[in-house]
């Protein structure tokens, strides 16, 4: 593509697709469109019929989607199936009705079984059961991940499909119900910390700039305000986090992901990704995307405390679903495709702590 392609980036205000939008602009691309939900419902095939008939756009980037953390995941089970799979069909849809042959596909590594074997290599997919809690939105994940994969083959599209590990940083979702996990440990413990300094001026600035359902910042009073905060486990002596705090994860700094995106978009097409060998069935030509490094939930619970400067307790509540116990990429694929990460996890946690304070 040259500088001048029309580059459709669905999710543009969203925690990757706004990176991704940086990134493009920043290597030099002009001609960059997005819309927010009130300009187009990608829910809406209508809307999204109308919206490609009138732009034409040359490529498209599907960074938009229904997300959310363990508790979200298995409370609003039916919204994250629904809403991802009409996201994708509408997006990945209305793109191949129109010609459209590159686009690049953002899922989650949460496609994989729950006891899939470690690190996770993408021939793995479909292989055993999922993980429950977050079954849903995988099985929506998977279903666009084979949509493209299936357009490529039989009508000779460009689709690729990449598939990233947890992610993090600026614009990130800070929403103490639905919230991912490292994202809302940092919320938790800078509230706490504001409770330990009695800081309750701070603590509603915080409340006012992202609200919690059924709690005025401003008309609460100080006790009103730290029950509530409490039913979130957030206390000015300790943290109570759900779980046994024994879960690996790994994490991606959304800058880097958006880095890997752009450099895929760019320089890899479907004919690198499938066997040499015609006697093979192309399946699993989707790129994992990490670090290839992971931690404990607990060992990152004490960074972000260590890093917020709240020294309080931090206590686990083993009743709460742990999720998968393990979740680590295999990036041998996207390192044989030319890119690595650059942004290790302290420093990234650093950096987003620092872009939540200044986010007014």
């Amino acid at each position: 593509m040259d500088k001048n392609s029309k580059i459709y980036i669905a999710g543009h205000r969203g925690l990757v697709g706004s990176a991704i939008w940086r990134n493009l602009q920043q290597r030099g691309f002009t001609n960059l469109i997005g819309r927010s939900h009130a300009e187009l419902d990608l829910l809406d095939p209508v809307a999204v019929r109308e919206f490609y008939d009138s732009e034409q756009p040359d490529a498209v980037v599907l960074a938009a989607a229904h997300v959310g953390g363990i508790m979200a995941n298995s409370t609003y089970r039916a919204d994250f199936i629904y809403r991802n799979l009409q996201i994708q069909q509408n997006v990945i849809g209305e793109s191949w009705r129109h010609g459209i042959k590159r686009l690049l596909f953002l899922g989650s590594t949460c496609i994989y079984p729950r006891e899939a074997r470690q690190p996770i290599t993408e021939d793995q997919l479909l292989t055993s059961a999922l993980e429950y809690t977050n079954e849903p939105y995988a099985i929506a994940k998977i279903a666009g991940l084979k949509l493209c994969e299936s357009l490529n083959l039989q009508y000779g599209t460009d689709y690729i499909a990449v598939m990233p590990t947890n992610l993090y940083g600026p614009n990130d979702n800070f929403d103490l119900e639905r919230s991912h996990v490292l994202p809302a440990m940092i919320r938790k413990a800078h509230l706490a910390k504001l409770l330990a300094d009695d800081n309750f001026e701070a603590i509603r600035a915080d409340l006012r700039r992202r609200p919690v359902s059924n709690l005025d910042a401003d008309t609460a009073d100080r006790n009103e305000i730290s029950h509530r905060l409490a039913g979130f486990g957030i206390y000015p002596d300790r943290l109570e986090l759900w779980g046994s705090g024994k879960p690996l994860r790994e994490f991606l700094w959304s800058e880097d992901m958006a880095d890997a995106s752009v450099h895929i978009l760019l320089n890899v097409h479907f004919s690198d990704l499938i066997p040499a060998d015609s006697d093979v069935p192309v399946r699993n030509t989707h790129i994992n995307v990490g670090t290839g490094k992971e931690l404990s939930i607990a060992q990152l619970a004490e960074t972000v405390c260590r890093t917020v400067g709240f020294s309080g307790e931090i206590r686990w509540d083993s009743a709460k679903p742990d999720g998968t116990m393990r979740k680590l990429c295999d990036v041998s694929k996207l390192h044989s495709l030319g890119w690595k990460h650059k942004v290790e996890l302290p420093e990234g946690i650093k950096k987003l702590y620092e872009w939540y304070l200044s986010d007014k």
